[in-house]
C-alpha cells in the first residue's frame, strides 16, 4: 500500500476506536485489546508465511493485505501514526542506503 493508503486505512481504523464492538469488526478488535489484536496480527502473519513456502502467489497478496490491516489495527491501538513508521524507514534508508531491518545486538 502506498503511505497515502495506509494513512486512510489508520484514519478508517482510528474513527471506529470506541464504537460499539458489535457495530463492527475494526471496533470488535479495538475493544479487545492489545492480546487479541496481537494475536490476530500474528495469525495473519503465520497464513503469510505459509502461503509463501505454498508458494501460492494469489494467498500471499490476499493475506498480506489482511496482515497489514490488523497492523494497522495495532498502531491506532497503541498511538503509532503512520508517519513514525516511515520517519523510522527514512532514517533507516539514510544511515544503511535502504531502508532494511536493523541486525540485533546480541
Amino acid at each position: 500500500m502506498p503511505p497515502d493508503q495506509i494513512q486512510r486505512l489508520f484514519d478508517a481504523v482510528a474513527e471506529r476506536r470506541g464504537h460499539e464492538p458489535a457495530s463492527s469488526r475494526t471496533a470488535k478488535l479495538l475493544a479487545g485489546g492489545r492480546p487479541k489484536i496481537c494475536k490476530k496480527l500474528g495469525e495473519e502473519a503465520v497464513e503469510v508465511v505459509v502461503d509463501g513456502l505454498r508458494g501460492d502467489r494469489e494467498a500471499v497478496i490476499l493475506e498480506s493485505a489482511d496482515l497489514l490491516y490488523q497492523l494497522v489495527v495495532l498502531w491506532v491501538h497503541m498511538g503509532v501514526p503512520p508517519e513514525e513508521v516511515w520517519a523510522e524507514m527514512d532514517r533507516r534508508e539514510s544511515r544503511y542506503g535502504l531502508a532494511e531491518k536493523i541486525a540485533k545486538s546480541d
